[in-house]
């Protein structure tokens, strides 16, 4: 019966969560859980010069950092190991291998460096760890790309330990998993292992390394899985389904307990402060064949539906996908919604006529809207103000509606009322909606000081500008929470958001706001995170 071995990876993989912040005591109670369940392979995180730390995170300054302050006793029969990505730490310092260190380093890679890490290999074979080579997302190499780096392996780097096929973004279907373990499985040196890590974005890392292992092949066999499937996005493969699996068909005899406890007693507190697993945003990734981090990134901004979420994937280049470049995603996101340009200078005057001389009431759908419902109820019958709803209609009959999002407008004109649209918003302007519905151009409204913005906040107070309003009074405006509980009257506009992001949210807007004050009063009827 062939050999195969487990490689958990849950302070690792799963570390990309978190920020490796697990703290001291967590950290240590996966460690003994994975070495309870018999797993033959423990990752004990990333080594990483610039961003690594001394103690409390997976993500070390150094191997001495494990040595010293992690793992201080090693379980004889089990490896530990580290992963270095390529140009994030210098090999040499790695120290001269012991028995009180990690037994080996697992080189990871994209596809640009393949050619220069031979002689970090060589580095780290030298210094006595064993060597296991990661070339990331393989579906990105061609077939004869894919066997110059197993033929550069096999005579360059011979005494490595395994070669890994890595699943990056998730993508690999079973004629894609077959296609490439026959190809690597025939060209490769036969004394190395064979490896396996998925991601889990097409919900199939458990079919696939099922694949893997029944796979006809006298070679070595190891198959990276994390506890409960811990890992950045949609997720690995689950550690205590997989024993299961080889309990039951292999021969092996993992402890399944241990894993269940820890489950129990960390990680499902990890899993309710940081979410991992299957979504749609991961789907479209996958499909796309593209980082994970450009549909978290586009859908966080929660301005655009599933469908325009997907058109901005299939727009990136391809030399774009595989490493997330903020600053692109964001240049690629303005030019997505700038490219419907509009002439709105026949609707900015309508505006103006519509807004002279009247004070203006804003009401945005914040939970707390309501605390100023006589107020309010008082100002819309007042013939001297005019009032707005900022991507929300329900709750009060307002003179006109502003709508940033899709789903907003079809349901404000559906309801038959006035609405301002930016002209980034799929719209029609059909007769049966002329007089009703009013296109803004996006491109002149999101402009801010330090940059674009196309918050409903900034478009609308950047339109009253336009119009000379000068007594504003807002209703709703409650900012930004991470319990998505607290955000919204209407239950159907939560969307999850980190604390970080809220955070900066609020600050953008107060700050926002704060500037807008020598221009007009502002009023806040109900309590916000944006009023100093």
């Amino acid at each position: 019966m062939k050999t195969i071995q487990v490689l958990d990876c849950t302070l690792r993989d799963g570390g990309c969560v978190n920020n490796f912040n697990f703290g001291s005591e967590y950290m240590e109670k996966i460690l003994h859980s994975i070495e309870a369940a018999g797993m033959e392979l423990i990752e004990c995180g990333y080594i990483d010069e610039a961003k690594g730390s001394a103690t409390e995170r997976t993500q070390y300054s150094c191997e001495e950092d494990i040595k010293n302050n992690f793992v201080t006793k090693k379980k004889p029969g089990t490896a530990y190991l580290a992963m270095i990505d390529y140009g994030k730490y210098d090999v040499t310092k790695l120290p001269q291998k012991t028995d009180a260190d990690i037994d080996g380093i697992r080189l990871a890679f994209h596809k640009k460096d393949r050619h220069n890490i031979i002689s970090w290999g060589k580095t780290i074979i030298e210094k006595g760890y064993k060597l296991f080579i990661q070339p990331m997302t393989v579906m990105r190499y061609s077939d004869q790309e894919l066997l110059e780096l197993i033929e550069e392996v096999n005579t360059e780097l011979p005494e490595a330990y395994a070669f890994y096929i890595v699943d990056s973004f998730g993508e690999m279907r079973s004629n894609d998993m077959i296609r490439v373990l026959n190809l690597v499985d025939h060209n490769l040196l036969p004394q190395m292992h064979l490896g396996f890590h998925s991601h889990n974005n097409l919900q199939l890392s458990y079919s696939n390394a099922i694949s893997f292992i029944d796979f006809h092949t006298e070679r070595e066999l190891i198959v990276d899985a994390s506890i409960m499937g811990m890992g950045k996005g949609a997720g690995n493969l689950n550690t205590e389904l997989f024993a299961e699996h080889l309990n039951l068909y292999f021969g092996k005899n993992y402890h399944i307990q241990p894993l269940l406890e820890v489950i129990d007693t960390v990680i499902n507190q990890l899993h309710s402060e940081f979410y991992w697993g299957y979504s749609v945003e991961y789907y479209l990734s996958s499909i796309n064949h593209c980082t994970p981090s450009y549909a978290g990134h586009f859908f966080k901004k929660h301005m655009l539906s599933i469908d325009q979420v997907a058109e901005l994937l299939a727009m990136l280049p391809e030399e774009k996908k595989i490493s997330f470049d903020k600053d692109f995603a964001d240049q690629l996101y303005v030019q997505y919604n700038e490219k419907k340009q509009q002439d709105d200078g026949v609707v900015i005057e309508n505006l103006k006529k519509q807004f002279k001389g009247k004070r203006v009431l804003l009401i945005a759908p914040g939970k707390h809207l309501t605390d100023a419902d006589e107020t309010i109820k008082q100002m819309l019958s007042d013939e001297s103000v005019i009032s707005v709803a900022l991507n929300n209609d329900k709750t009060y009959l307002t003179d006109l509606v502003l709508a940033t999002k899709q789903e907003r407008y079809e349901k404000a004109v559906g309801r038959g009322k006035h609405v301002i649209v930016t002209s980034n918003v799929p719209c029609t302007a059909a007769p049966q909606f002329e007089g009703q519905v009013q296109i803004l151009n996006y491109k002149e409204w999101t402009k801010t000081e330090d940059g674009v913005n196309d918050s409903a906040i900034v478009i609308m107070f950047n339109i009253l500008k336009a119009v000379g309003a000068k007594e504003i009074y807002m209703a709703g405006f409650d900012g930004f929470s991470a319990n998505i509980n607290e955000n919204y009257m209407d239950r159907n506009l939560r969307r999850p958001v980190t604390e970080e992001q809220a955070n900066e949210r609020n600050r953008f807007i107060k700050d926002f706001l704060g500037k807008i004050k020598s221009e007009m009063n502002l009023h806040f009827l109900t309590e916000s995170k944006y009023e100093d």
